[in-house]
């Protein structure tokens, strides 16, 4: 199993298998209009129009379980995010990222790469997965990991 076997829906509702990236650098990440780590989108970015020509894709996956800092609705996700951010990489339609109703990417990411003595739940918001172009995880950075703080590891597997 690899991150190829999952699809997930945008935020206008479209299904998008993730064999669609095939073949790409994957940055997924848990995202929250809200947070005190939301500035990150900004980087997150960054990041994928530096890298994009060279095969990164950075997938964002709003997700309301940590302080419900992503109360809105998809329309308010994707207008908060375009207006305030300028972000043009995919969002995906809102999760869970923990518990019974965890989507099925993120059970099979915290699978592959756990969170540490704490277990593999996502702590919180801005957690990011680092996926190789084989479709296998080859990072986990915790909210507090800048974007800027990844090139090098995106590098790596660039």
């Amino acid at each position: 199993m690899n991150v190829y076997d999952f699809t997930a829906e945008t935020l206008g509702g479209a299904p998008v298998p993730l064999g669609d990236y095939r073949g790409k650098v994957m940055l997924i990440v848990n995202t929250a209009s809200k947070c005190g780590f939301t500035p990150q989108y900004e980087g997150l970015e960054a990041l994928w129009r530096k890298y994009r020509d060279r095969g990164l894709v950075v997938l964002g996956f709003p997700c309301n379980q940590f302080g419900a800092q992503e109360p809105g609705d998809a329309d308010e996700i994707a207008s908060f995010c375009r207006l305030t951010y300028d972000v043009s990489f995919p969002m995906m339609a809102k999760v869970d990222v923990n518990g019974p109703r965890s989507h099925p990417l993120y059970a099979w990411l915290k699978r592959e790469k756990g969170g540490g003595l704490l277990g593999p739940a996502i702590k919180w918001n801005f957690t990011k997965f680092l996926v190789d172009r084989r479709g296998e995880v080859v990072g986990r950075f915790p909210p507090t990991a800048t974007p800027a703080s990844l090139e090098s590891a995106i590098e790596a597997v660039l």
